[in-house]
């Protein structure tokens, strides 16, 4: 046993030692351009996670919501209820496209929001940018790619953060990121018929 626990521990001095040599190298900060796609559940999960994270360090966000519009969510109502002064939440969608079923009104709706993810992007006072379901937006070419990847590239502040969720982003907006994450569907309860739970993804 003896044996086990000294080589356990020259093994993980061996890794400590490598590991303090590449955090050595890793110096620089910058806002991050962050990304959550793919067609497994948990992106924007993830993406309010990252909200709570910022509470917790007194940092202050905001969160744009597309597509989604004005259904009551767990996370809309927690932050907007108990987490106001610091974080300010925006909606922009009026509901899935398939339920506006109305193209330019979808487009309109969009495009509103982008004027307000702009708007926060540039704010000297928030620090971090939830742009939820913003991929769907892109996506459907409710906004141009163009416009939106030169707008976070040229003109988001240096140490702004922005976190762009929903499946399918386009590869552009891939390239142009520092950070990006594909959630992965290996099994949901939708297809065996479960609906939406509260809690869970709502």
């Amino acid at each position: 046993m003896e044996d086990i626990n000294a080589r356990h521990a020259e093994k993980m001095r061996k890794i400590k030692a490598a590991r303090d040599r590449l955090m050595e190298t890793k110096t620089e900060e910058k806002g991050l351009i962050i990304i959550h796609t793919g067609p497994g559940k948990g992106k924007s999960s993830s993406g309010f996670g990252m909200i709570m994270r910022c509470i917790a360090h007194g940092m202050q966000a905001s969160v744009v919501q597309f597509i989604k519009g004005n259904r009551d969510t767990g996370e809309k109502t927690f932050l907007r209820e108990r987490f106001a002064d610091e974080v300010r939440f925006f909606v922009s969608g009026e509901g899935f496209t398939w339920e506006t079923q109305d193209r330019e009104r979808d487009i309109a709706a969009a495009q509103k929001g982008w004027e307000i993810a702009k708007e926060q992007i540039l704010d000297p006072e928030v620090d971090f940018v939830l742009l939820d379901e913003i991929n769907i937006a892109l996506r459907n070419d409710y906004l141009d790619i163009d416009e939106v990847v030169d707008f976070l590239l040229e003109q988001k502040p240096r140490m702004t953060h922005v976190c762009l969720t929903g499946r399918n982003a386009k590869p552009e907006l891939i390239e142009a990121a520092d950070l990006v994450t594909e959630m992965t569907l290996l099994k949901h309860p939708f297809r065996d018929g479960v609906m939406a739970q509260k809690g869970v993804e709502f």
